[in-house]
């Protein structure tokens, strides 16, 4: 059961990651630059998930993208 939940956790964030992100679909190839750019992406996404709102994840990010203001409300609002 517990090994259930783990990979459900897993399956939730790669998706997000390829949807959301399209990672895969990422030409980062050159030195350390497909970690440092999935580490970026990992942290966007905790802050997009964060935000209490009640648009999804792929909206947040959008508003956030057009709203420089909705984009630093998301940033500020952050909890550790």
């Amino acid at each position: 059961m517990l090994a259930r939940g783990h990979w459900t956790i897993e399956n939730l964030l790669h998706w997000h990651l390829d949807v959301t992100f399209m990672e895969d679909a990422s030409r980062a190839r050159k030195g350390n630059a497909a970690q440092n750019l999935s580490l970026i992406r990992k942290l966007a996404l905790q802050v997009v998930r964060n935000h209490s709102d009640k648009r999804s994840v792929r909206k947040r990010r959008f508003k956030a993208s057009l709203n420089a203001d909705y984009m630093l409300d998301m940033v500020k609002n952050y909890k550790f």
